[in-house]
């Protein structure tokens, strides 16, 4: 399992191979491609934006496991949609029926997200983009600063495990899971992905009476060096999960993985993560 600092190092090396091919064909790093039947504005030396450019996707597994869970006129809910790499798929998915609604707290990646949305005005009429950081309670400030940027130039300020790089998010408002839902009026919530670089716990937190009423299926990044980086407790995770009725398998294999912390700790090394599966047991 190689960790995020090892694929970003890899993917630097390939962005300098093509970004010197450009550059002597006089091109520069902004692109606007066509990528699996979707239309995208890139940034080539941005990590996210570099491997949709590349493989056609961002993270292939987990856009297979979301295209095997999602059906048509599914409501789905994006957390930490960064610059829409998956969002784009899900609104694909859900089809006409169904509806997509993208959080992404941070200027840089949602004014990205929103371009990304234009340039496919069918899907972006399904999707509801939101500035919005969820959170176990609402507030009136969020953060300064948070993750959303993984640049493949050399950049001192990145953090030394993940590669990530912190960007304004002066624009967002904090709210909770719970408090978007009711104020939506939905009667279902069928798929949450989830990638909050280590905030999963005050994200369930906030949305416990959306488990408990809709069962949702969660696809969501597992990395306990970062929630102890984030001073949020792997330990109430994995409770939490437990609690609610859920159980959980790798997105990649689909194989039964133990909810248990020291278990799951013990399969992700130190500085990577996994991609896992939560399904509730429990019918709503």
């Amino acid at each position: 399992m190689l960790t995020t600092k090892t694929k970003v190092s890899l993917a630097s090396l390939a962005y300098k191979f093509i970004a010197t091919g450009r550059a002597m064909a006089g091109k520069n790093n902004c692109v606007t491609v066509r990528r699996r039947g979707l239309m995208w504005s890139l940034d080539l030396s941005e990590g996210i934006d570099f491997s949709i450019y590349l493989l056609g996707a961002f993270e292939r597994s987990t856009v297979i496991t979301l295209e095997r869970l999602v059906k048509p006129g599914d409501v789905v809910f994006d957390l930490g949609a960064n610059i829409g790499a998956h969002t784009l798929g899900l609104a694909r998915s859900v089809g006409s029926a169904g509806r997509v609604f993208a959080f992404e707290p941070t200027d840089f990646a949602f004014d990205k997200l929103k371009r990304n949305l234009a340039l496919n005005p069918e899907l972006q009429a399904r999707t509801c983009p939101h500035q919005v950081l969820l959170a176990a309670a609402p507030a009136e400030d969020a953060p300064d600063e948070i993750f959303a940027s993984w640049p493949l130039e050399k950049d001192d300020s990145v953090h030394p495990k993940h590669r990530g790089r912190l960007v304004t998010a002066r624009n967002a408002t904090v709210d909770t899971l719970d408090r978007v839902v009711a104020r939506e009026g939905m009667n279902r919530v069928n798929v949450i992905k989830m990638d909050v670089d280590g905030h999963e716990l005050a994200v369930l937190q906030g949305g416990l009476a959306t488990l408990s009423k809709f069962r949702p299926t969660l696809v969501m990044e597992l990395s306990p060096y970062v929630h102890a980086e984030e001073h949020n407790s792997f330990a109430e995770l994995v409770a939490l999960l437990r609690d609610a009725g859920y159980s959980i398998q790798h997105a990649s294999t689909w194989a039964p993985l133990p909810l248990e912390e020291r278990e799951l700790e013990a399969l992700i090394p130190d500085g990577a993560s996994i991609n896992v599966i939560a399904r509730c047991e429990l019918r709503p």
